[in-house]
């Protein structure tokens, strides 16, 4: 037995045949296999403390593994953008008309397509945000893709009715993170004209115009709503903003203003009618005398939201572009610095809307509607 030890240490190799070496050995393993195990426990500790977002985000988390003896890295989170709504509550929302039309509308069980279709954002975020949206898009294709492609998914798009593929588009603008909204069809001799629809206009007959209305909705499928180009008459106007802003509240539909000059016609009609409602005057690529230009305009925006005082809520405000490759250059570097700031939050338009008293009570219908 004596020789058969004696054989057997032999035919170790000639670098553990030592005693001292051997104990170097033990000690360097029993290291190693405490460091797997200590491994294994912060990689399990990790996947149960990965951090939650508010009920506003959808979190999607790998499964947890068994433990064992080596820990591949857990997967990160993922953010769903958009909500997932049951297929019966999103084609809930398609009224399909004698004629063919797909139009908005309010579910049955109370989802309102300005809330269904919006971006979701974490409201835990800075709490002063601002917020980018592109309007006119569908008169260049070129810029449209650069649009929908090369910016931040928290920047807006607002498309003319009438461009072509109108729904293709849109449905890669999803795809993207991008909130959709479509222009109003309305007489703007300053903006670009509409393709194959016809605007709504001061002298037409308010059934006309409500017909012309429901053409550009139907384009638009899975936008939140219109947004009226600036200060034009029919915006003006009670009489003629009426049934329009009567028909785009039933359809469950927002409405966004770019007004300089302040409380319009619209405005007061989305209070009485419980429709969502936001305004903006800050045109970010109009140059006034010493305003500078698009990348000085976005600074001085997020520097405006940021400051704070005790005696005020946090600022929050958007503001609004026509597409143009300036422009797009101009948000993809302002987006990485204020990234790095981390004073103020890019939030999607819905961020910025007002809820008064008769639109809250259309959107306590369906409870999960109060989630941002």
């Amino acid at each position: 037995m004596a020789k058969r030890r004696e054989h057997d240490r032999q035919r170790l190799p000639a670098f553990l045949s030592s005693g001292l070496t051997r104990a170097y050995v033990l000690v360097i393993g029993l290291t190693l296999a405490c460091a797997a195990m200590a491994y294994g426990n912060r990689e399990a500790e990790a996947v149960e403390q990965a951090p939650q977002y508010n009920d506003s985000l959808v979190a999607v988390t790998a499964p947890q593994r068994s433990l064992g003896s080596l820990k591949l890295p857990a997967r990160s989170q993922m953010r769903v953008d958009f909500r997932q709504l049951p297929p019966a509550e999103r084609d809930g929302m398609i009224e399909v008309t004698d004629d063919g039309q797909r139009l908005p509308r309010i579910s049955a069980g109370g989802w309102m397509p300005w809330i269904a279709y919006a971006r979701r954002f974490d409201p835990d975020g800075p709490a002063a945000r601002v917020g980018l949206l592109m309007l006119n898009l569908g008169a260049d294709e070129a810029l449209m893709r650069r649009a929908i492609e090369e910016l931040p998914p928290e920047v807006s798009l607002a498309f003319l009715a009438g461009t072509p593929d109108l729904r293709g588009w849109l449905k890669v603008a999803r795809e993207r993170g991008h909130e959709c909204y479509l222009m109003l069809p309305v007489e703007d001799p300053a903006g670009p004209a509409e393709r194959g629809i016809r605007p709504i206009e001061a002298s037409a007959d308010p059934a006309e115009n409500l017909r012309r209305l429901r053409t550009a909705m139907a384009r638009g499928e899975g936008c939140l709503g219109f947004v009226v180009p600036g200060p034009v008459l029919v915006a003006q106007s009670d009489l003629i903003a009426r049934p329009l802003i009567k028909e785009i509240a039933e359809r469950g539909l927002s409405l966004i203003e770019i007004n300089p000059a302040g409380v319009s016609a619209m405005y007061r009609l989305t209070v009485d009618l419980g429709v969502a409602y936001a305004r903006s005057s800050t045109v970010l690529d109009y140059k006034l005398a010493g305003q500078g230009s698009i990348d000085s305009n976005l600074e001085r925006l997020a520097e405006w939201t940021a400051q704070r005082s005790s005696d005020r809520a946090p600022r929050h405000d958007f503001g609004v572009l026509q597409p143009t490759d300036a422009a797009i250059d101009a948000i993809v570097s302002w987006r990485k610095r204020l990234q790095d700031q981390n004073a103020v939050a890019l939030v999607p338009i819905i961020g910025h809307f007002e809820c008064r008293e008769a639109c809250m009570t259309r959107v306590r219908v369906q409870p999960a509607q109060l989630r941002p």
